[in-house]
């Protein structure tokens, strides 16, 4: 076997070793982490490969295709049961058309993130274009140009260190409404595909960074729990692949048996917000059975506009309950798109289930 032959071999093992390290990490948590939690850190563990192998592995820039990254059984990142997500990888010196259709989307948007181009997470935006920033014809059609040159119509452009393009698409009624539609080309794109061990070598050990830095920060402890912290504006700057044109806020809840956790709080002005329930990996529970999340399309709101969220194990019969999946203890995560101003910090109180369930809370 010569040297090239053992930088890949040495490369590829590499890789299926730190997948080991996520199973090492999440099993020897302290203070030990519940069986539910352990069972989704074993299935986390493919969704992240899944991701790291898509966009690393099989990713061309010279000629991308969107992948999906999130969905029903590929949940990671902080993701939620309302929006899907694609991702394209983005070589700074090329032009690229993207086109699509908008669908029954209320917000959607591309956002081409910028940084080290080895697997470690992007640091900044580059640029991000959403349903504001574009045009649609009659049948919800749009294109526009992702180029490092100025263009004529919709333009994204590119800088020195762009890696990466994200989209995302909500929706109030995903189970039901059509997902928006995309396409990007590459202007000008190479006959053939020039492919060797050196560039095969350089993805498997970029995807082997990302699998690294995914877990570095998992699982996550948020203290003190039954509380959500002050909500944070839209960004600046982001870490990883966070919207550039989102408002956030985090907490947490840990309830015994016979508990309710609510969460008062009013919502500014937005195009889509909602609330998810996450294990310690930042993930939503399983909400092909019961409703784990929450937006505001199905809020039912107090006559002054406000909203009032009960989290339970049981149905107290209120109908803004979000059922906590018969796990103890977790993440609360909250988003608000294009908000008009900084959404105020909800309030949380824990209670007696049965006070939910007789109108006393």
């Amino acid at each position: 076997m010569n040297m090239a032959d053992d930088e890949l071999s040495t490369a590829f093992h590499e890789l299926l070793d730190e997948l080991g390290g996520i199973e090492r990490k999440f099993l020897a948590s302290d203070p030990p982490l519940p069986e539910a939690d352990i069972l989704d850190g074993y299935r986390l563990t493919f969704s992240l490969l899944r991701v790291a192998v898509d966009t690393y592995v099989w990713g061309d820039k010279d000629n991308p295709r969107f992948v999906d990254v999130i969905g029903p059984y590929q949940r990671w990142g902080g993701d939620n049961s309302d929006a899907f997500y694609q991702l394209a990888p983005i070589d700074p010196t090329r032009t690229y058309r993207v086109t699509g259709n908008r669908g029954d989307s209320v917000y959607l948007s591309i956002t081409v993130y910028g940084g080290p181009d080895d697997g470690h997470y992007s640091n900044r935006i580059v640029g991000t274009l959403n349903d504001r920033s574009l045009q649609f014809d009659a049948d919800g059609n749009f294109d526009f140009t992702i180029s490092p040159d100025p263009q004529a119509g919709a333009w994204l452009e590119l800088e020195d260190d762009a890696v990466v393009a994200l989209t995302r698409d909500y929706l109030d009624n995903p189970e039901t409404d059509r997902r928006a539609q995309w396409k990007i080309e590459a202007i000008d794109p190479p006959a053939r595909k020039q492919d060797d061990r050196a560039d095969l070598v350089r993805r498997l050990r970029a995807a082997r960074t990302w699998l690294a830095e995914q877990y570095s920060f998992i699982p996550t402890k948020v203290e003190p729990a039954n509380e959500i912290a002050e909500p944070y504006p839209v960004p600046q700057q982001t870490y990883g692949w966070a919207a550039g044109d989102a408002a956030y806020a985090m907490g947490a809840y840990e309830l015994q048996p016979g508990q309710a956790l609510i969460i008062d709080g009013t919502s500014p002005e937005c195009v889509f917000w909602n609330l998810c329930l996450w294990n310690p990996f930042l993930h939503t529970y399983d909400y092909t059975y019961e409703r784990v999340t929450i937006n505001g399309a199905h809020v039912t709101y107090e006559p002054d506009g406000s909203w009032r969220i009960v989290v339970s194990d049981t149905d107290p019969g209120h109908p803004n309950w979000v059922s906590t999946a018969g796990r103890t203890k977790g993440l609360i995560w909250l988003r608000w798109f294009l908000p008009e101003e900084t959404p105020k910090r909800p309030t949380c109180r824990v209670v007696d289930v049965t006070q939910v369930a007789g109108g006393l809370a």
